[in-house]
């Protein structure tokens, strides 16, 4: 067998040399799984959906890979300068790139791309080879990281404003080709067929999901109005459901808000979108008005939030606090570390503030939860949270494809990491037995049961927390809301202090 060098290593090269991107927020978006994100029906990796963004579908028209395949061939990888000059026709570059990439590993790739190209039973094409090749890079570093070609990069583009074709729903890709549920997002056809959190969809239409299932957009994207029959396994259940969902254009209103009683209002976001800290700062305008000018505590339901955009929850967090860290970023390059600190302005003027989480809020949800904790602004009530910790940087590669790639942890303003730990509430909740329902559909899934996830600096190896549904919660948010604060000693007034002449 000739061993030749693939012209498509050209393409790879620039991958591994390339330099590192300022920080996605959340993303996205999430993202944010950066997380941000977790976007709507594109998979957090994370958090956030409908089709993992991992596995996209090949790219319409011509990209610069293509137009390399038409190339010569390159020389023989065993004369090493010749494989450098493949990459560039800089000597520095070339320089660079032995240094950067060893040369015996060009080597075993090459040896291996040609092997399976000559050898394999049916013919394989190169580019479905190189597209195999760069999804292998990503696979094993964690489960945020993944290539984006060029729909997929647009479909994890329109989770951070809210409009698609489908059901609805936040997942996670499996590496078999199923999807685990996240979070049905509210109001949409997913929620209202009563698919759960902790779902794994194996089927769609009666066809088993595989990892080719997960380019593009996925089969659970489609024309409005069009019909899909899911098969979904179940904790609990002896057999797979079938749920029939039909799509819809879902048009996520990501901050919905209500007056729980005279003065108390109530906030659910469901996910971070490019308007969701607008929106919130509306709809608590609107509140305090209905109030009669001022509230006299607010609860925010941030329960199975899968994250979304990091700016978002710092511009929330930062719409509550007077001053004090937000969050900070920390990654192995300096480009990458960054913090947020809030400005004054307190649009609820120290009035009391609960949050609620439970174990699918993960994320930049988790991000503005540990904010207003940390400063004292907020308690939290419900169950350990997701503990998605993790930045990821989406990095546009200039055909259309890009790259989201892990590079920074978040940390609370208090310096505690938030990656495979989650945010522990102050007060516990556990979910109501009573509702066969209600009962959780989640066990033990979190960031830390994710195969190949970042070790957390504060990774106990704690139960995972609940998925907490119903209206028990808010009402349990809303009795902690009353209660009184502590009364804090204060010093005696002057007029009582010992006269000193």
């Amino acid at each position: 067998m000739s061993r030749r060098t693939s012209p498509l290593l050209v393409a790879l090269l620039p991958l591994a040399l390339a330099s590192p991107f300022a920080p996605a927020q959340d993303a996205t978006p999430p993202a944010a799984e950066q997380e941000v994100p977790a976007p709507a029906e594109q998979a957090p990796q994370a958090p956030p959906q409908d089709a993992a963004p991992a596995q996209a579908a090949p790219v319409d028209g011509d990209t610069p890979a293509q137009e390399q395949e038409e190339a010569p061939a390159a020389p023989a990888a065993d004369e090493e300068q010749d494989a450098a000059v493949a990459a560039s026709d800089d000597p520095d570059a070339i320089e660079s790139a032995a240094t950067k990439v060893p040369l015996e590993e060009i080597r075993r790739y090459v040896g291996l791309f040609n092997a399976i190209r000559e050898g394999y039973v049916d013919p394989v094409e190169d580019r479905k080879l190189m597209d195999s090749a760069i999804r292998g890079l990503l696979f094993d570093l964690d489960p945020h990281s993944a290539y984006l070609e060029k729909r997929a990069a647009e479909a994890f583009d329109e989770g951070t404003t809210g409009a698609y074709d489908g059901i609805g729903v936040e997942v996670l890709q499996l590496p078999d080709g199923k999807v685990r549920v996240i979070a049905p997002i509210d109001d949409t056809p997913a929620a209202k067929a009563g698919i759960r959190s902790g779902d794994t969809i194996v089927a769609v239409d009666g066809k088993p999901l595989t990892p080719a299932d997960a380019e593009g957009h996925g089969p659970l994207r489609g024309p409005p109005g069009s019909k899909a029959v899911l098969s979904i396994v179940r904790e609990g259940e002896v057999k797979p459901l079938e749920i029939t969902v039909h799509r819809e254009t879902i048009r996520v209103a990501s901050v919905r808000g209500r007056m729980l009683e005279p003065g108390y209002g109530y906030v659910r976001i469901s996910q971070f979108q490019v308007e969701t800290a607008e929106d919130f700062a509306r709809t608590l305008g609107r509140l305090q008005g209905e109030a009669g000018g001022a509230l006299k505590g607010l609860v925010i339901d941030l329960r199975s939030n899968p994250g979304g955009l990091l700016t978002s929850a710092v511009r929330i967090a930062d719409d509550l606090l007077e001053k004090g860290g937000i969050v900070s970023t920390r990654g192995r390059n300096s480009v990458n570390d960054t913090e947020f600190s809030a400005t004054p302005g307190d649009l609820m003027q120290g009035r009391p503030v609960v949050v609620i989480v439970d174990a699918g809020s993960a994320s930049a949800s988790e991000v503005l939860a540990g904010a207003l904790n940390d400063n004292g602004r907020a308690r939290i009530v419900g169950s350990r949270s997701f503990g998605k910790g993790s930045v990821q940087t989406v990095m546009p590669l200039g055909n259309g494809d890009a790259v989201k790639l892990t590079t920074a942890r978040y940390y609370t303003p208090s310096g505690r990491s938030i990656q495979a730990r989650g945010i522990d509430p102050d007060v516990v909740l556990k979910p109501d037995t009573t509702e066969p329902k209600l009962v959780s559909t989640l066990p033990g899934y979190t960031e830390a049961s994710l195969p190949g996830h970042l070790r957390g600096d504060e990774e106990d190896g704690s139960a995972a927390g609940d998925v907490l549904d119903g209206d028990g919660p808010i009402e349990a948010a809303l009795a902690e809301l009353k209660k009184p604060k502590p009364e804090v000693a204060t010093a005696p007034a002057a007029a009582d202090a010992p006269k000193r002449d």
